[in-house]
């Protein structure tokens, strides 16, 4: 029987905002298979650099280049880019030719999309995957889970996230998230089309991030879709706890001649409309519970870069 060394595999993370800095908690406290070996910035007053170095973690406010110059980038497998869609690009340029593994917290959808509890085993050994946004994490594997009982026509997301959560890099990237989600709702959710909107909600006190799913769907067992749904939740809460249905799953059927039916192409004269409502609350491991926004997208970096290195152990193992 071939055994795994037990090691830690050594990560980075690139952005020192709200992202990045709670992934790099998160690895800290949560990880049994990885080591954050250092992180970079481009702010050496922020806070995320400021906490690394209070955590003994090596950083740099000199960006990619600065990482790629740390003595501590050489044992590095896997860096983790939080930054914004534009820089990632850059990143990919500099990282990629260096062996380097990215996991794209960003939406740049340089690499395939990965959705933990849809597609998780996908995408073991490309150099780089991206994880989608964070509406699409919680969101995506809802579409999928509905897909996999009635073909979904048409799939829709509201994304509501409290404004005091979103970054200079999400904030610099709203186009870029509503058509990164979009396309994922097609190409992982499964949907024929997808449609994606983010809020960023300035209400006071800030509120937990929610989400709403609608698809549309030929005539289905409901109860079916139902228990689908629910064991999706049950998987995606596996690694984000405060991940939830906030009431039952919703069913209304559309007739024939109001303007959403002409989405759905089986020409039965009536389609069902699936309506889901979640929330996620945070771990508040960085920003209090409120930030679901967060806690869902590193923890869906996290999830995924342990099960990549565990397999690239494994296979290295039994060579």
């Amino acid at each position: 029987m071939t055994t795994i060394p037990e090691r830690r595999t050594k990560v980075a993370v690139i952005g020192s905002g709200n992202i990045g800095t709670d992934l790099m908690i998160k690895i800290l406290r949560l990880s049994e298979t990885l080591e954050v070996a250092a992180m970079a910035g481009i702010d050496p007053d922020s806070d995320g650099l400021a906490r690394a170095r209070r955590l003994k973690v090596a950083t740099t406010h000199q960006g990619v280049a600065g990482l790629v110059a740390m003595d501590e980038f050489a044992d590095v497998q896997y860096v983790f880019d939080a930054t914004s869609a534009g820089a990632h690009r850059h990143h990919d340029e500099v990282l990629r030719p260096l062996g380097r593994t990215l996991i794209d917290l960003t939406p740049a959808a340089i690499g395939p999309y990965v959705v933990p509890p849809v597609n998780g085993d996908s995408h073991l050994d490309v150099p780089n995957i991206n994880m989608v946004t964070c509406g699409g994490q919680a969101t995506i594997p809802v579409v999928a889970a509905i897909n996999s009982v009635s073909p979904v026509h048409y799939g829709e997301i509201v994304a509501s996230i409290s404004s005091r959560s979103a970054g200079p890099g999400t904030r610099a990237n709203i186009d870029e998230f509503t058509e990164t989600t979009a396309s994922a709702i097609e190409q992982v959710g499964g949907a024929a089309r997808g449609k994606a909107i983010i809020v960023l909600n300035p209400a006071e006190p800030p509120l937990i991030m929610r989400d709403t799913v609608h698809c549309l769907v030929s005539a289905c067992d409901e109860q079916a879709v139902t228990a689908s749904v629910e064991r999706m939740v049950a998987r995606v809460q596996a690694y984000v706890p405060g991940y939830r249905l906030k009431q039952q799953v919703q069913f209304d059927r559309v007739r024939r001649g109001e303007p959403v039916h002409t989405l759905t192409p089986d020409g039965t004269g009536e389609a069902l409309k699936v309506s889901v409502f979640l929330e996620v609350e945070g771990a508040a491991h960085y920003l209090p519970a409120y930030a679901g926004n967060l806690d869902i997208m590193t923890s869906a970096a996290l999830r995924t870069a342990e099960h990549m290195a565990a397999h690239r152990l494994f296979e290295g193992a039994a060579r």
